[in-house]
């Protein structure tokens, strides 16, 4: 595999972890992954909380909104005793403990943090978000991406240099104008997107396209002849074996 293709765990390692806990961060550090994607949503209380869906019923013990749950109701659900018995016992982390996690020696993985506010409309999210990037001095290692355009463009007028990326599910035509609107750096995107004409026409523009999730590590020679930048997995060990 080319290495300029960068190998970025999936919310961690979560094809052997429970997804987006600490505990599958540390494997994406440990396997050797150039980075992880995270997902952040918003608690009541304005805690910035790690899990992919709005709701903590799919990877938790518990039901609810994170919106309608401080972060004290959060911390106490288990978030790995869906995945595996071994597992039991994880947590939900703050998007603080990641980051506190991340700058220890050692550690220099790029971080892609999704911002989870295309369903649900988190008033000062990009604020928040980029506060700690900064009381962390992770400007350097931080991409911020969502699906929701208008974030985006937030993120931008909020910080002039951070990386960006948009977001996208298939091939749509106006990707790439709605990604120079917007002023991001990066095209988040499945592989269909990125071996079609318009990845390459956008790739070819200046848009390093990001691929997610591919599990399949057969498919790693094909993307990275397409120039692809970021390979997204939730397997990184059978990518960086190759």
């Amino acid at each position: 595999m080319k290495k300029e293709t960068k190998i970025f765990a999936h919310r961690g390692v979560s094809g052997h972890y429970p997804e987006n806990t600490m505990a599958a961060f540390q494997a994406a550090l440990e396997a050797g992954a150039a980075g992880i994607e995270l997902d952040v949503q918003m608690a009541k209380d304005g805690n910035l909380v790690v899990i992919h869906d709005e709701t903590v019923d799919r990877t938790t013990n518990g039901s609810g909104y994170i919106k309608d749950m401080s972060y004290a109701e959060i911390v106490q659900l288990d978030a790995g005793g869906w995945f595996a018995a071994a597992n039991a016992g994880e947590t939900i982390p703050e998007l603080d403990a990641v980051f506190q996690w991340a700058v220890r020696d050692g550690n220099d993985l790029l971080i892609n943090v999704e911002l989870k506010n295309d369903l649900i409309e988190y008033p000062g999210l990009e604020e928040k978000v980029i506060e700690f990037v900064q009381r962390y001095g992770m400007e350097e290692r931080v991409i911020l991406s969502s699906f929701n355009a208008e974030s985006m463009r937030r993120v931008r007028k909020l910080h002039p240099t951070l990386q960006t990326g948009y977001l996208i599910t298939g091939v749509p035509e106006d990707a790439q104008e709605v990604a120079k609107s917007i002023g991001v750096n990066s095209i988040h995107c499945e592989e269909v997107f990125a071996l079609s004409d318009l990845g390459r026409e956008a790739r070819e523009s200046g848009f390093p396209l990001r691929v997610y999730t591919v599990n399949d590590e057969t498919r790693s020679d094909f993307l990275a002849k397409a120039g692809v930048e970021v390979i997204m997995t939730d397997f990184p060990e059978k990518f960086l074996k190759n």
